[in-house]
């Protein structure tokens, strides 16, 4: 059974910074593309990004463009998501997910294992 634990959300000031981590557990996890989507309260989830599965490819959604970084090590089961410059648009509870699929997509419908979120607060 796959299991994804989210970590490193909390409250922090509009143009400051924090790290999200994941851990996987229950399948190879260097054979899978994995991603970041978020929801706010009142709206649907959203793709934020995404690396496949040797880390060689990134995408991201242009609302974080140049802010936010993916990173992943294998080694470890392990993928992050560095936010800088974090604004009050950025609040929201962010998911971490597995994809079925070894290369990365920005489609939530690609992704078959979820984590339970961590929630991300920024404060203006």
């Amino acid at each position: 059974q796959v299991q994804l634990v989210e970590s490193g959300g909390g409250l922090v000031q509009a143009g400051g910074s924090l790290r999200l981590s994941c851990v996987a557990s229950g399948r190879t996890f260097s054979n899978y593309a994995m991603g970041w989507f978020r929801q706010a309260p009142g709206k649907e989830r959203e793709f934020v990004s995404t690396i496949s599965r040797a880390g060689g490819t990134t995408y991201y959604a242009d609302a974080v463009k140049g802010r936010f970084t993916i990173s992943r090590d294998n080694a470890k089961n392990a993928v992050y998501l560095q936010m800088n410059s974090l604004k009050a648009e950025d609040a929201a509870v962010y998911y971490c997910a597995q994809a079925t699929r070894s290369s990365s997509s920005k489609f939530a419908r690609d992704y078959n294992y979820w984590g339970q979120g961590t929630q991300v607060t920024v404060s203006s």
